[in-house]
């Protein structure tokens, strides 16, 4: 097949699902779109629908459980506040993103626990084995990414989190996954290319 050269203007680079929120790239909460409850959380529209899509797949709602999607500006600063009196600036540095730099304002990022354990809203049991590895081998289909990767923490500036999953989409998914890039390296990829 033939390529085809797509062109985007400016103002629309910081949008959609490759938007690149982080500590040096803020989130502007008029940035989402529309909003729809799935599990008990909120999440972008299309982000919600493949996310329902993937679980179906394997039945994966009798496992997995969401227990983090959308937020907003004041329920971040809240999350962040209390992190620091519970767990201390440390901790927080390193799990919790500052308000404004947090994916969760983009509806397209949703942190997943396993059903039926007492999960921690910072840190949610998400395993490597069962349900959870079925989860993580078909969320590239899916257009999802496992955000904060092993071994990518001094890029990410996050520390490891096995449970926060990222909707980039198709087939930007799939090419991060193949070469193990996060979505830091992978919008620096996408610029050489």
């Amino acid at each position: 097949r033939a390529m085809k050269l797509v062109s985007i203007p400016y103002q629309q680079i910081h949008k959609g699902s490759l938007i690149l929120v982080n500590e040096k790239y803020p989130c502007f909460q008029s940035d989402v779109k529309e909003l729809i409850a799935i599990e008990g959380i909120m999440l972008e529209r299309r982000t919600a629908i493949l996310l329902s899509k993937l679980m179906d797949e394997f039945e994966g709602w009798k496992y997995i459980t969401a227990v983090s999607g959308w937020r907003s500006v004041s329920e971040q600063e809240e999350i962040y506040k209390n992190s620091i009196l519970s767990n201390g600036e440390k901790f927080t540095e390193k799990y919790v993103a500052k308000p404004g730099h947090s994916e969760h304002q983009t509806g397209l990022a949703v942190d997943l626990g396993i059903r039926g354990v007492e999960n921690d809203f910072i840190r949610p049991s998400f395993s490597d084995k069962g349900a959870t590895q079925v989860f993580k081998s078909k969320a590239a289909e899916f257009g999802f990414i496992e955000r904060y990767p092993k071994g990518k923490e001094s890029v990410t500036k996050i520390a490891y989190e096995p449970w926060h999953f990222r909707y980039v989409g198709v087939p930007h998914a799939a090419i991060m996954k193949e070469r193990h890039l996060t979505l830091e390296e992978y919008t620096e990829f996408i610029k050489q290319e």
